[in-house]
């Protein structure tokens, strides 16, 4: 039977958090009684992330996990996950438990009008430092690329995967999906969705690689943007 929902789930020594999400996660899609796969991809972790993976695997018959040869990053990670996917649809979320799983059903409620349904924080539980620059990149980022989107931050999404494997990744680009969708002509929604404080591990994120690191990909975003051909034809003859 064909393969309904892809969860994806990128890791970087997330060792205290992996077994508890995974339990999350398997309710709630078991209630969706649709065929699903989960994976997992170990971005290059130095803890115990690795061998829990391979324990779980053995336990999940769902579960399957990619494992970098190193730390190649967010967007890396991402675009493993994709190229693996079987689902007709893929979700996303941090491993961290900031996303709650419980919140997949509002997204994939939604996904009949979209191709892709981000998830929008709106009562974040992280520190005043990590939320204003956040919302300062957001803000920047949606004019500058005229997306619209609140926040794409929030790894919490849903992807149509017959339109996710048109869009080329690239290094960072995982934050400019929506505006990358928007200009392929893609339907792209919003959802509220609730965020967790995280209990266990370090954050891996800081204002530089959040903040400066993404100027050179926001200036190609845009350019891609502005350099879009737009014609219309007026007729043909033969």
């Amino acid at each position: 039977m064909p393969i309904e929902y892809s969860i994806i789930i990128p890791l970087k020594n997330e060792e205290g958090n992996i077994r508890e999400l995974i339990d999350e996660v398997d309710p709630v899609m078991q209630s969706l009684a649709k065929p699903w796969e989960l994976i997992c991809i170990d971005d290059g972790s130095t803890d115990q992330t690795l061998p829990l993976l391979e324990n779980l695997a053995k336990e999940k018959p769902y579960l399957r996990a990619i494992v970098f040869s190193k730390n190649y990053g967010q967007s890396s990670a991402f675009d493993a996950g994709f190229q693996a996917a079987k689902g007709n649809f893929i979700i996303t979320l941090d491993g961290d438990r900031q996303n709650d799983p419980a919140d997949i059903p509002k997204l994939i409620e939604v996904s009949k009008n979209y191709d892709l349904v981000c998830g929008i924080r709106k009562k974040r539980k992280d520190s005043f430092i990590k939320k204003i620059t956040s919302l300062l990149a957001n803000q920047v980022r949606s004019r500058f690329c005229r997306d619209g989107i609140q926040d794409t931050g929030c790894s919490l999404k849903l992807y149509r995967r017959e339109c996710l494997l048109k869009i080329k990744m690239y290094h960072g680009m995982h934050r400019f999906l929506p505006a990358l969708f928007q200009l392929e002509g893609f339907r792209v929604g919003e959802i509220a969705v609730s965020h967790r404080e995280r209990i266990k591990g370090k954050t891996k994120y800081n204002f530089l690689n959040r903040s400066f690191n993404t100027v050179a990909d926001m200036l190609a975003v845009r350019w891609m943007i502005n350099r879009k051909l737009k014609y219309k034809i007026k007729r043909e003859i033969s």
